[in-house]
């Protein structure tokens, strides 16, 4: 057992935090995206006329509104206004099939969904009113509105929800959690202090959206601290060149990424022109060794894993990666728990296991989730009674994240698989069975399984094996296609393969260990050859990273398994 009570009582919110804030430094800089910047009393008074428009459409405590707007300054506004309205956000990714928004406005019994207009229109909203935020209706109404604080709002209690995040589901539907105010700032009081974030002015990088866990990291501790949040965007984020160039023109100290997408950066422009100034924050998959090696050796800022399901509140262990601790034949640890926060490794029977035994990683503390929306069967079966009270006194919960770790010698947590079928790829969580779910939808598909591989190092992607019906004709392009259709981009295998029959053990289940390796075909008819060095270089080095024998000029990296 690990135990921090290294902060006090939890009360508050970050909308509180960053209030104080306003007070403080009303003219700093608060947001920076595309070019447009707001100071935190510019930030706070267009929040407040959100507020005060959410307020007269009817928005009160516990009241989820959906926000379907860009990764930008107005996605912070309107996450402020409706904290500021006493309700709850659930952010939307415009880029996600219909079926599955109009699932997370149901499930979510959204009352309201702000969206911008070029998307709009194209929303499966059903009984859900729709605002169209840059509608020159809803302009003039927000223009009319007063940026004045709203005199005798109620304060937002610790139990309260946040905001909601949808999370893959293992039964193919997708799970709604709740994230509490008491949770969020016990989050954002104690972590970024472990980061060497949290100086009044400190610059902070935004590589991912504020859909997602990764994004809010960074978004709660700028504005909670007196921070200058620059959001780079989609645009930015996927050029290395681009970030690169951001990161050392504007000073940027502070970044938070995925590995894969910091590692894919670092292969165009080098390890030290993607890092920021003063600390870089891991999260969200686990990393190759030799690449966090280069980047801890080359000593141009602090380097930290963080590691957390979304049901703990984005993350609860993290520890720097210096001091040797990635030495040769090293391995990447945890971390340690954040502040109120108690991590136990249990084995089947929920005793605790010692060094180097191999147990499930449970979590206990104030930074646990309330639970899945309108699913109280699943919130029972992951958030379970904790056997080891903080005190002895009774009621107290422990959340199981389903991962599996163990104990090193000196006290580090590893990272040891996962304890069902959950995986993650490319920092995304993904249950296959979802997946799986969606391809037995398909017509002439009659068996599915859906598995992770890594046939090549550091080259990890989602594969489908399928069956058709009666010996129909399966093209796997156009199964990727029908997945395209009802999942996220990141859930859509990278190969599908056809077997005349899915491989079975002795006892009748699907022999995992028995599924082929996929062949990584050309994306199909004639292939068109370089046509000069510099294609036919580019051609070999695709084939190289992707393990197959060639690669014409107009083969897709992605549809190849990239």
């Amino acid at each position: 057992v690990w135990n921090d009570t290294g902060v006090g009582g939890v009360g508050g919110s970050v909308l509180g935090l960053f209030e104080v804030q306003v007070g403080r430094s009303p003219d700093a800089v608060a947001v920076v995206s595309g070019g447009v910047g707001l100071t935190y009393a510019e930030l706070d008074a267009a929040a407040n006329r959100w507020a005060r428009f959410l307020v007269g459409q009817g928005v009160g405590a516990e009241s989820v509104v959906g926000l379907c707007l860009p990764g930008g300054v107005q996605m912070v506004t309107a996450m402020l206004g409706v904290w500021k309205a006493g309700a709850v956000y659930l952010p939307v990714d415009a880029g996600l099939p219909v079926e599955r928004i109009a699932f997370m406005l149901a499930d979510s019994r959204a009352v309201l969904l702000l969206g911008a207009g070029e998307v709009v229109g194209d929303l499966p909203v059903g009984r859900v009113r729709v605002v169209d935020v840059d509608g020159a209706l809803t302009v003039m109404q927000l223009e009319g509105l007063s940026g004045e604080g709203m005199v005798g709002r109620p304060g937002l209690l610790p139990g309260q929800a946040a905001y909601v995040m949808y999370t893959s589901g293992s039964t193919g539907r997708p799970k709604g959690v709740a994230v509490t105010h008491g949770g969020l700032v016990n989050y954002v009081g104690s972590v970024p202090g472990r980061l060497g974030w949290g100086g009044v002015g400190e610059r902070y990088g935004l590589l991912q959206s504020p859909v997602t866990d990764l994004g809010n990291t960074v978004v709660f501790a700028a504005l909670a601290s007196g921070g200058e949040l620059h959001m780079l965007g989609a645009d930015v984020a996927l050029d290395a060149e681009a970030v690169a160039g951001y990161l050392a023109a504007e000073g940027i100290g502070h970044v938070k990424a995925v590995p894969s997408h910091l590692a894919a950066l670092s292969s165009v422009v080098g390890v030290e022109r993607v890092l920021p100034s003063g600390s870089l924050v891991l999260g969200g998959e686990a990393a190759s060794v030799g690449w966090l090696r280069e980047v801890v050796d080359a000593g141009v800022c602090e380097v930290f894993n963080h590691y957390g399901p979304t049901e703990t509140t984005i993350g609860v262990l993290t520890g720097s990666l210096g001091g040797g601790l990635l030495g040769e034949g090293g391995v990447v640890p945890l971390g340690g728990p954040v502040a109120n926060t108690r991590v136990f490794v249990l084995d089947e029977w929920l005793r605790p296991v010692p060094a180097g035994v191999t147990g499930e990683l449970y979590v206990a503390g104030v930074q646990l989730a309330r639970g899945y929306v309108g699913n109280g069967p699943l919130t029972a079966e992951r958030f379970v009674a904790c056997p080891y009270p903080l005190g002895g006194a009774g009621g107290e919960r422990m959340y199981r994240t389903g991962d599996r770790v163990r104990w090193t010698v000196d006290g580090q947590l590893v990272f040891a698989g996962r304890a069902d079928d959950q995986v993650k790829v490319r920092g995304f969580r993904i249950e296959p069975g979802e997946v799986e779910v969606v391809l037995l939808g398909h017509p002439d598909i009659t068996q599915a399984v859906v598995v992770a591989r890594e046939d090549t190092p550091d080259n990890r992607r989602l594969v489908a094996y399928v069956v058709a019906v009666d010996g129909e004709p399966l093209e796997g392009q156009r199964v990727r296609e029908f997945v395209a259709g009802r999942l996220p981009e990141y859930m859509v295998p990278a190969v599908v393969v056809v077997l005349d029959a899915l491989p079975l053990t002795g006892n009748g289940k699907v022999d995992r260990k028995a599924l082929p390796a996929p062949e990584l075909a050309a994306s199909g008819g004639f292939r068109r050859a370089p046509a000069n060095a510099r294609e036919e270089a580019l051609c070999t080095a695709f084939a190289q990273v992707l393990g197959v024998e060639s690669v014409g000029m107009d083969d897709d990296f992605f549809t190849l398994g990239g």
